[in-house]
């Protein structure tokens, strides 16, 4: 069969290399297989399917330095996901029984015990019989921080093969944003980066939950998804019909050819790479000194990271040779010298200079503070009315004095022609049409809070190079958000004031698990903010994925939702908010808000502020386009994004409510959370519109720096003394 475009270079900078216990482990795995029923009679596999897939070599590959025992292990954990694969599409996706499907994943959680003293049900399939035998010869060795965290990736992978199942009911590609999303999930990475805790040695619990390593993590799968979609695109798409593969999303997206799409996905993995290599060199080592890990810490942090590195490059040379892909010529791409045989994939160096080369240094070149005119806004769309609050102009009034009284006006960012300007009351009525004087009042004083501190750590902390400081005053803004009655910090700034005034004024009738998640979602924008400090010391613009995932947190998407579901009261099931289509349709109204806020700010940030961190720059550094170019990628996600929330809203959300048999109470609850965020969408396009932050004539009257004549003093405290540092 002619391959329908020809592999990418690949780039690979680390040599595979291959575990000496393979054959052994290719023993042990038809054994095990067939002793899990697995082969004859299976309907799914014989031993030649098995011996032609090779999943020893795999695993011989992806884990290089285990001995024999646990290569053995790990390959028959191997042997069952694949097989659970090939079962899955066999039984349900080829008769698109999702009933079926459905019920038929529910029981396997049931089989992964965090306490091995549980009993198991009786297995009625092979895939029930490997999941127990394998979870029971496991987690003993291992803590129960990582069966918590292993047991999560694994049902993961297991339960999203319903979003794949669901779309192929519909017909439906994803677009590429919900395809990454998922797609690291469904493709079962995270499940592989415990599997290499386990070959390796287990991070820290100190650090397992941390930015550094979850962006080692989802880079790592990154790569490994969107590398085995370009080796399995003929048989996922031309013979089994699957719509979840990257180079069809992007086919689809750009309405491009099979090969352009292949190219461009082969781009996605490189950047993934380099910033699992960024992260690895620059993240990880600070996250280490900072959490004071001991030397056998950062050894198993090392080991973990070298681990991963291994399994990506084993990974490609598995695929090179595994009769389950399309690797047609992909193993004389590795042969510029004659060369050949193991490792030989990564020595070429032509296709190693042209993606680390150029690509890796586009993202520090961009030449800051360029003129690129008013910033062009497209005809966006937006499918829901807009109702704005009658109590907006009292709000005005208010947020004002509130903003003096706490000190923001007074500290050389912020003055009151500035606050005027932004009116962020007109956001809040928007976003809260209906709420009560004094609520609104609320909410325009959170927005006011957060993008005082988006504006105030580039200008105070960014001009200054000083993220040492930063760190330290967004461990005291945590600290102005007491649990369960800790001691708040004398506050030293406006920001501090502010906060601690909100805080008391908003927390009072949480409980402390309350407390506890709408502090998290402040920290997480507060700590997004550091990340954007990072990237502005080092002038680095950011990898697209890692852009959009921690745009969501510095937009401050967290914290607004966040007061949406607190406001449900405790009817509402967690599990429910932490299901795939609310998280969907969460992510999709987060995406479409802060990208409407970078197509409204780009001449502000670009030319006026010297910025790096906006998608339209971040798509004209990655593809090598022009501005026009770019914001017309931004404004088709965005709409994309958009057609997603209706998606899930009016197909996936039924469903979900179905399958946790919520009550008609609860459904309602939910049905009004869907219409809160439709009106925190058309709330913030009509803020953006009508505020004066972003237009071009606003933008001349005043550059946004430090208010003229009052620079900021710089707070500095860990002890409760301010003191203050001039520029």
């Amino acid at each position: 069969m002619t391959q329908p475009f020809e592999l990418p270079h690949f780039y690979m900078p680390y040599p595979a290399r291959l575990n000496p216990h393979l054959d052994e482990a290719r023993a042990h795995s038809v054994e095990w297989a067939r002793g899990m029923g697995m082969l004859e009679g299976s309907g799914v596999w014989e031993q030649s399917d098995l011996d032609a897939h090779d999943y020893g070599l795999l695993c011989a590959y992806t884990h290089p330095d285990c001995d024999g025992p646990a290569l053995s292990l790990i390959t028959d954990w191997y042997v069952w996901v694949f097989f659970f694969d090939d079962h899955f599409l066999e039984i349900f996706k080829r008769s698109q029984d999702r009933d079926g499907g459905k019920a038929y994943l529910d029981r396997l959680p049931l089989f992964m015990p965090l306490d091995l003293s549980t009993p198991v049900p009786e297995p009625e399939n092979p895939v029930e019989a490997g999941l127990a035998d394998l979870w029971a010869r496991t987690v003993p060795s291992m803590s129960v921080e990582w069966r918590r965290r292993f047991a999560v990736s694994t049902e993961h992978l297991l339960n999203e093969s319903l979003w794949e199942l669901s779309n192929i009911n519909e017909g439906r590609v994803s677009n590429p944003v919900e395809y990454i999303e998922m797609r690291r999930k469904v493709g079962g990475a995270p499940w592989s980066a415990g599997l290499v805790e386990y070959a390796t040695r287990e991070v820290p619990v100190a650090v397992a939950g941390s930015r550094p390593l979850r962006v080692l993590m989802e880079t790592f799968s990154d790569g490994v998804h969107l590398r085995n979609d370009l080796f399995s695109y003929q048989r996922e798409v031309e013979d089994e019909g699957e719509l979840s593969n990257g180079v069809l999303v992007l086919e689809t997206f750009f309405g491009c050819t099979t090969q352009e799409a292949a190219e461009t996905v082969n781009d996605v993995l490189t950047s993934r790479l380099h910033q699992f290599e960024h992260t690895a060199f620059t993240e990880v080592p600070a996250l280490a000194v900072e959490k004071g890990l001991t030397p056998d810490e950062v050894a198993a942090v090392a080991a973990y990271t070298q681990g991963l590195q291994d399994w990506q490059s084993g990974g490609h040379e598995w695929h090179l040779r595994s009769s389950r892909y399309m690797n047609e010529g992909a193993l004389s791409q590795g042969e510029p010298f004659g060369a050949a045989g193991l490792g030989t994939s990564a020595v070429d160096i032509g296709a190693l200079l042209s993606a680390a080369g150029a690509e890796r240094l586009r993202s520090y070149t961009h030449v800051p503070f360029q003129k690129v005119g008013p910033s062009q806004l497209p005809d966006f769309y937006m499918p829901f009315e807009l109702t704005l609050s009658p109590h907006l102009a009292g709000a005005r009034d208010r947020l004002t004095g509130w903003m003096r009284d706490m000190g923001m006006l007074q500290e050389g960012v912020w003055d009151e022609d500035k606050l005027l300007a932004y009116d962020l009351p007109l956001c809040a009525a928007g976003i809260h049409p209906d709420a009560t004087p004094e609520a609104l009042d609320v909410s325009s004083q959170w927005l006011a809070w957060g993008t005082y501190g988006d504006d105030y750590y580039p200008l105070v902390f960014g001009n200054r190079r000083d993220l040492a400081t930063a760190k330290l005053v967004t461990a005291r803004l945590s600290a102005c958000m007491p649990i369960d009655g800790e001691e708040v910090p004398v506050p030293v700034n406006g920001m501090e004031r502010g906060l601690i005034d909100l805080w008391e004024r908003t927390a009072a009738d949480m409980n402390q698990d309350e407390r506890r998640q709408f502090r998290a979602a402040v920290d997480v924008m507060t700590e997004s903010w550091l990340w954007e400090l990072s990237n502005q010391l080092q002038h680095r613009i950011p990898d697209p994925v890692d852009y959009l995932e921690m745009r969501r947190a510095t937009f401050g998407s967290e914290l607004t939702m966040s007061l949406c579901r607190i406001g449900h009261g405790r009817k509402v099931p967690p599990e429910v908010y932490r299901s795939g289509p609310v998280r969907s349709l969460e992510n999709a109204a987060m995406d479409y808000a802060m990208l409407l806020n970078d197509v409204f700010s780009y001449q502000k940030e670009i030319e006026y502020e010297g910025e790096v961190h906006n998608g339209i720059l971040v798509v004209q550094n990655f593809f090598g386009c022009d501005y026009p170019a770019a914001l017309n990628v931004i404004h088709d996600l965005m709409t994309q994004r958009m057609q997603q929330f209706q998606h899930v809203a009016t197909h996936e959300l039924p469903i979900l409510y179905e399958d946790f048999k919520l009550s008609e109470e609860v459904r309602q609850i939910m049905q009004g959370y869907v219409t809160e965020l439709q009106n925190w969408l058309s709330g913030i396009l009509k803020w953006h519109q009508d505020c004066h932050r972003y237009a071009a004539a606003d933008l001349a009257r005043r550059a946004h720096g430090f208010v003229p004549d009052r620079v900021p003093a710089l707070p500095f405290s860990w002890a409760g003394t301010a003191v203050s540092a001039s520029v």
